[in-house]
């Protein structure tokens, strides 16, 4: 992308920024005092798009849906930055936002360590947590107030794996992970998956996470001669830097596969990527392009209330969004009362239909249930999208069927 392009960006992400973010705080005349939410996220750094589109889903859900299911009940969003993968930073702002602020409840929360960090906060305080993107297979075994609306790693790339092998019939596959706790839970459920359905590993990498020279990798991969290669990084704009440097090592020339989680692809970066993505496959919970009345519905909104620039709503759009009904449907529930059990109750027993498809809350784990997609980049109407070409139905955590507690 051009420099002048990017100053362009990072102008149009302050504004999406500076947008409101008080949910429901006031509504009316109701004088019960508001239950306060708080949401801890990276809302500064190089990941900052991404903790804005969870913010303004949020937002989104509590002005839309959240109305009526709230009905008099006040709600009011309290925004932390945590400024990136910082647990001593995540810990210090939880600790406020529970003797300072008063909230009755926690989300948020981009970054597994920083999830995992706040796990004796959560048991001393009592406090139900929603993840909306941290997908450490085992932060929810941390604490019983944690429920997850996001995935976990496994939850996607044990399903890609055996899809790979399986369906698609891949023999040799090369791994490209990035080396941090995501990276490897990544790179492990693949390679269940894969070798489970008679796949062979080649070769399995790691990536540094900060400012990596993607090409070399890649380079190294397209040698070894694989059918496949599944490569997992953050996404953001790491997936325009790998996406180019894949198509500088011209794997496709060479007849390989390039597949991974839905970072590699993800639906507001693709404008950014090009048609260097075309023919990418992914597998992931969520597609802006899915064909279901609520994700149209979602898009519809999304649209009206933000516009698609400088962002589109991605799967940590879709995460947060239902991260907010399943706090709005704890809140309705129980009333607005602070009622921490009560709450981690209703939410175990929460069933919706989100934009990602029929979703519910593994009583047992309070993880997310939800369908995985197998995606394929095409050109549709002019435009780059995430098609989704197969659906594995009703995923739980396989990680936590092999762990449980």
């Amino acid at each position: 992308m051009a420099k002048g392009s990017n100053i362009s960006r990072r102008k149009a992400l302050g504004l999406f920024a500076a947008l409101p973010l008080a949910g429901l705080a006031g509504r009316g005349a109701a004088a019960a005092e508001p239950v306060k939410v708080g949401l801890v996220l990276t809302m500064s750094g190089p990941f900052a798009a991404s903790g804005q589109i969870m913010a303004n889903a949020a937002k989104l859900y509590l002005e839309t849906q959240g109305k009526a299911l709230l009905g008099d009940v006040p709600v009011e969003l309290v925004i932390r930055d945590d400024g990136g993968a910082n647990p001593d930073v995540a810990k210090r702002l939880v600790q406020e936002l529970l003797t300072r602020d008063g909230v009755q409840y926690l989300g948020g929360f981009q970054w597994t360590p920083n999830a995992n960090a706040i796990g004796p906060l959560l048991n001393k305080g009592k406090v139900p947590c929603v993840l909306f993107n941290a997908s450490g297979a085992n932060t929810t075994q941390l604490s019983p107030w944690y429920a997850r609306t996001a995935f976990t790693h496994w939850q996607v790339n044990k399903p890609l794996g055996e899809w790979a092998a399986g369906s698609r019939g891949f023999r040799r596959a090369y791994l490209l992970t990035t080396d941090f706790a995501p990276g490897h839970d990544a790179e492990e459920a693949f390679t269940k998956g894969f070798t489970a359905k008679g796949g062979q590993i080649v070769a399995s990498v790691k990536m540094p996470i900060q400012s990596p020279n993607f090409v070399p990798f890649l380079l190294a991969a397209k040698e070894a001669k694989p059918d496949v290669v599944f490569a997992f990084h953050p996404g953001g704009v790491q997936a325009s830097a790998f996406m180019r440097a894949a198509q500088e090592a011209d794997l496709r020339g060479a007849g390989i596969q390039l597949i991974g989680p839905g970072d590699l692809t993800s639906d507001e970066e693709l404008p950014n990527i090009g048609k260097a993505a075309l023919g990418v496959i992914t597998a992931s919970q969520y597609s802006m392009a899915g064909n279901r009345p609520a994700n149209t519905a979602f898009i519809e909104a999304w649209k009206a209330a933000y516009g698609f620039s400088p962002v589109r709503p991605n799967y940590m759009a879709a995460g947060a969004y239902d991260g907010m009904h399943l706090i709005c449907s704890a809140i309705a529930a129980t009333k607005g009362k602070a009622d921490a059990a009560a709450a981690i109750d209703a939410m175990k027993v929460f069933k919706a239909e989100s934009p990602r498809g029929p979703i519910s809350i593994d009583p047992e784990t309070r993880d997310i249930i939800q369908n995985i997609y197998i995606r394929e980049v095409r050109e549709v109407n002019g435009e780059l999208a995430n098609v989704e070409i197969e659906t594995i139905p009703n995923v739980r955590d396989p990680w936590k069927i092999e762990h449980p507690l």
